[in-house]
C-alpha cells in the first residue's frame, strides 16, 4: 500500500478548515497532518509536519496566500502548493501559478473536484477547477502588469486616499499621480474614476492586490 498523501490546510476561517478536514478524512489515502490560520502558524506547521501538499487559501487576512505559498515553497521546495479560493479571477490564477502553485481549486467546487485536485498535484501534475480554466483560456488577453508605483497608488486609492494625499505621501506632484491613475485605468480597462475607485477598494479588501 502507498503511504497516505500528507496535507497541511492553511485557511483563516476555522469553520472552513473544519469542513475541509471532514471532507478529506473520508478519503482513506489522505491524511490531514496540520492546520493553520495565518503565516506564523503555517510556517511552524510546515516545519513540524513536512507535508506533501499544502492546501492554501488565497485570501488570508494578514498576508496574501499567494505570497505565503511562495515563502513556504522557498522553505520546502518539494511540497506541492494547491491554492483554494472563492475567486475565479484569471489574474489571481496567473499570479498563483507564477508563484509556484501546481493547482487552483474553488471553495464551492464539489468535494470530488477538490479530491481530484489534491491527487493531481500530489502526483506531480497540475489542476485547475473547470470554472477557472474556462475563464483563463477564454481567449481574453491578460491584463498588463502594473508597475510598482502604479500598484502603490492603487493600494492607497483603495484605502480612501485622494490624489492630493497620495502626492504628499509619495512626494510626487498631483499631476504625476493623476497621470498614474490614467495609466492604471487604461491598463485595467476601467471606465471612469468611479470604476477605478471601486476596483481599488475591492482589491484592498481582499488583501491580495498585485
Amino acid at each position: 500500500m502507498n503511504p497516505p498523501i500528507r496535507i497541511l490546510l492553511v485557511d483563516d476561517h476555522p469553520m472552513v478548515r473544519e469542513g475541509l478536514v471532514a471532507r478529506l478524512a473520508a478519503v482513506p489515502r489522505f491524511e490531514v497532518v496540520g492546520e493553520a490560520g495565518g503565516r506564523t502558524e503555517a510556517l511552524a506547521e510546515l516545519a513540524r509536519t513536512r507535508p506533501d501538499v499544502v492546501l492554501m487559501d488565497v485570501g488570508l487576512k494578514e498576508v496574501s496566500g499567494i505570497a505565503l505559498g511562495a515563502e513556504m515553497l522557498a522553505a520546502q521546495p518539494a511540497i506541492k502548493l494547491l491554492m483554494f479560493s472563492m475567486y475565479d479571477n484569471p489574474e489571481y490564477v496567473q499570479r498563483a501559478l507564477q508563484a509556484g502553485a501546481r493547482g487552483y481549486v474553488l471553495k464551492d467546487a464539489p468535494a470530488a473536484e477538490i479530491v481530484s485536485a489534491i491527487d493531481a498535484v500530489a502526483a506531480g501534475g497540475t489542476f485547475l477547477s473547470a470554472a477557472v480554466s474556462g475563464r483563463l483560456f477564454r481567449g481574453q488577453a491578460p491584463k498588463p502588469v502594473l508597475t510598482p508605483r502604479e500598484s502603490e497608488i492603487l493600494s492607497l486609492l483603495g484605502q480612501g486616499a485622494s490624489s492630493k494625499q497620495i502626492a504628499r505621501q509619495l512626494d510626487l506632484s498631483v499631476r504625476t499621480v493623476e497621470a498614474h491613475r490614467q495609466s492604471i485605468k487604461r491598463k485595467l480597462d476601467l471606465d471612469g474614476q468611479a470604476e477605478l475607485i471601486r476596483y481599488a477598494v475591492e482589491h484592498a479588501r481582499q488583501g491580495d492586490h498585485p
